[in-house]
């Protein structure tokens, strides 16, 4: 059961809570978070509670719950910020490098511990729809934004298929990824991520 936040807390369209700020507000909030990234690095989700993140910073629950609707939430947008420049652009001249390039470091930060961390918000978020709506906001729009822009270079150099938009070259190419890390029935190696691309990529692009 997800922690839920107090009654005063109101969330707007996008489910993100409007949270105090200015001053002594702005500092607490960035505390939080720097807290919250150093019990994400040393445990994972399970250690960033909000009890252990108000003993390690010495703010209360009740503002913590000011300042996101449940712990879920807390712990995505610092990992979004920690995760923020993991996974470098690569721009190797053409779309077919590029792409297989980025499906070689997703596989690896999958397989890597903040994969592991990944894994477990993905899990969390599950029951915690207040929670899934920071993990879109703060994590995942960011890296489908990145890859748009993979996509796009693509478009411009005329190397894709008609009719296939960014939304779905990201979901072929990096949702078998993401299945492999939540079920652990298949290696997340290089060499299985450019199995990956070889058979997908044909479908995405343009013979060259």
């Amino acid at each position: 059961m997800a922690e839920a936040a107090g009654a005063d807390a109101v969330a707007g369209a996008d489910g993100i809570l409007a949270y105090p700020t200015g001053g002594r507000s702005d500092r607490i909030h960035e505390c939080l978070l720097r807290t919250t990234e150093e019990l994400l690095r040393e445990g994972g989700v399970p250690a960033a509670t909000v009890d252990a993140i108000a003993a390690r910073s010495g703010v209360s629950k009740a503002t913590i719950y000011k300042h996101w609707p449940c712990r879920t939430a807390l712990a995505a947008n610092a990992f979004g910020r920690m995760m923020a420049d993991a996974l470098p652009l690569p721009d190797t001249g053409s779309a077919r490098g590029d792409l297989t390039a980025q499906v070689r470091q997703v596989s690896a930060f999958y397989a890597s511990p903040d994969g592991r961390v990944f894994a477990q918000l993905i899990a969390a978020c599950v029951d915690d729809p207040s929670g899934a709506a920071y993990f879109r906001e703060y994590f995942l729009a960011d890296r489908r934004r990145a890859v748009a822009q993979l996509w796009q270079r693509a478009v411009d150099r005329g190397e894709t298929r008609p009719g296939i938009d960014a939304e779905t070259a990201t979901d072929l190419l990096f949702g078998p990824l993401v299945f492999r890390l939540l079920t652990n029935h298949h290696p997340l190696t290089e060499n299985e991520a450019d199995k990956l691309t070889t058979t997908t990529l044909p479908a995405l692009l343009l013979p060259h």
